[in-house]
C-alpha cells in the first residue's frame, strides 16, 4: 500500500513538470480547476479523511486549508466556491508543494507503523484512486486551458493521446440472456459499482472499433448539426445556445480541419479516434448512422470482445444506483451517491486515465453536454 501511495503522489508531481508557473493558477471556466488546486485538494483529502482521524496528535498543516481546498463535501464544512478557485493567488505554488510533502511524509509514517490496520488501509486506497481521478482531471483541465489559449501551447511533444486503432470495424454479437453486472470478488472498486446483480439483455451487436474523426466529419459535412430530427430537444437548444458546430478542440481553417492535442495544434487525422464529444453529439451521430449507443450493461458484458481504454465511451444509461446500493457513512458517502441524477454513464477509460485505475465495472459519469473529458463513441444495434 505504501509503495502505491508514494508512486501515486510522485506521478501527480511528474504531470506538472512540463508546466510554467503561470499555468498552475488559471481557471478559464467554472468546471476547470487550476492545477494548483488539484495538488492541494488531493492532499487535503489525505490530511482530513485520514491523518486527522488516525494519527494521534496530528495538527492541520494550515487551519485555513480545509476551507480553501474542500471540493463538495458538505459534511466537512464550508469551502471556497468552485468559481473562485482561480482567485487563490495565495498560498503560492511553492507552498502547496511544501504542503504535499508534509502530508505525504506524515501519511507514509502512519502507514509504516500501521501495516495491518484495515480501516486505515481501506480509506488510503480510496485516497489513492481519488488522486488518480484528479490526475486525469488535471490533464483535462490543462488541455482546456491550453486549447483555449490563442498560442495553443504544447504540453509535451511526446504525450501519447492513443488516437490510433485497428482499421477493421466489425460487429460483435451478444446473445439474449441473464448476465451478472457490477463488481464482485477481490480488488478495489467504488461504491457505485455495487451491488453485483443480474440484468436481462436482448440480443444485440456492438462495434469493436470506436468512431473515427473521418466518420464524424462526414456527419458534419452532411449537415448533421443542422438537422433537428437527429437531436434531443435539450441538445438542440444547447448546440444553438452555445454555437456548437463540431467537436471540442476542432478548428476549421483555410488549409482544412485541425485538432488541438496535448502535443499542440495538428492537422486533423481522419483515421484517428474521435474525441471530446458530448453525449448529445454522440447520440445524434449514432442516429444519423442508423444505429444507437450501447447501454452500460451491454458495454460491460461485451467489453471482452474489443479493446477499450483509449476513450471514455458514452452509453445510453442514466447514472442511477444499482439494486441494494448503499452509500458509505459520513462524508465519504458524498463521493458518488449525491451525483446520481441528470447524468449519463461512460465506460472504459481514456489516454488520460492513470494506470491501474479503471476496470470493466467502472462507472464514470458526466452531464450530457460536457465534453472536456476525452470521450468518444462506440456504436450498437
Amino acid at each position: 500500500m505504501i509503495q502505491e501511495f508514494l508512486k501515486t503522489r510522485t506521478f501527480t508531481g511528474d504531470l506538472c513538470k512540463p508546466l510554467q508557473l503561470e499555468d498552475f493558477v488559471i481557471q478559464p471556466v467554472e468546471f476547470v480547476s487550476p492545477t494548483k488546486w488539484h495538488l492541494a485538494h488531493t492532499t487535503w483529502f489525505f490530511e482530513v479523511f485520514i491523518l486527522t482521524k488516525f494519527s494521534k496528535d496530528y495538527k492541520l498543516y494550515n487551519a485555513d486549508y480545509p476551507y480553501l481546498f474542500n471540493s463538495y463535501y458538505e459534511a466537512k464544512g464550508d469551502r471556497v466556491m468552485r468559481t473562485d478557485r482561480g482567485n487563490l493567488s495565495r498560498p503560492s505554488v511553492e507552498e502547496i508543494f511544501n504542503y504535499r510533502s508534509h502530508v505525504t511524509n506524515a501519511l507514509s509514517k502512519l502507514l509504516d507503523s500501521n501495516p495491518n490496520h484495515n480501516e486505515l488501509l481501506s480509506i488510503v486506497d480510496i485516497g489513492i484512486h481519488h488522486e488518480k481521478q484528479h490526475q486525469e482531471l488535471l490533464l483535462m483541465d490543462i488541455k482546456y486551458c491550453f486549447g483555449h489559449n490563442p498560442l495553443f501551447p504544447v504540453y509535451e511533444e511526446s504525450f501519447d493521446e492513443q488516437s490510433s486503432q485497428e482499421k477493421n470495424q466489425n460487429w460483435q454479437s451478444v446473445k439474449e440472456g441473464l448476465y451478472k453486472i457490477g463488481h464482485f470478488g477481490k480488488g478495489f472498486c467504488y461504491d457505485n459499482e455495487t451491488e453485483a446483480h443480474q440484468v436481462f439483455l436482448q440480443e444485440f451487436k456492438i462495434r469493436d472499433g470506436l468512431v473515427t474523426n473521418g466518420e464524424f466529419l462526414e456527419f458534419i459535412e452532411d449537415g448533421g448539426y443542422k438537422d433537428p430530427l437527429l437531436w434531443h430537444a435539450e441538445a438542440w437548444d444547447w448546440i444553438h445556445a452555445e454555437n456548437i458546430n463540431y467537436p471540442m478542440y476542432w478548428q476549421k481553417k483555410e488549409k482544412g480541419w485541425f485538432e488541438f492535442t496535448l502535443n499542440g495544434l495538428k492537422p486533423l487525422n481522419l483515421d484517428h479516434i474521435l474525441s471530446h464529444v458530448s453525449y448529445f453529439e454522440a447520440a445524434a451521430f449514432a442516429q444519423w448512422k442508423g444505429y444507437r449507443l450501447p447501454t452500460e450493461f451491454e458495454w460491460e458484458i461485451a467489453q471482452e470482445k474489443f479493446d477499450w481504454g483509449k476513450r471514455w465511451e458514452w452509453t445510453e444509461s442514466a447514472y442511477t444506483p444499482y439494486p441494494n446500493y448503499k452509500k458509505a457513512a459520513g462524508a465519504l458517502g458524498e463521493y458518488n451517491g449525491k451525483f446520481m441524477v441528470n447524468q449519463k454513464v461512460l465506460r472504459g477509460g481514456s489516454a488520460l486515465t492513470s494506470s491501474h485505475h479503471t476496470r470493466k465495472t467502472y462507472r464514470n459519469f458526466f452531464h450530457p453536454h460536457m465534453r472536456w473529458q476525452q470521450s468518444g463513441v462506440r456504436l450498437a444495434k
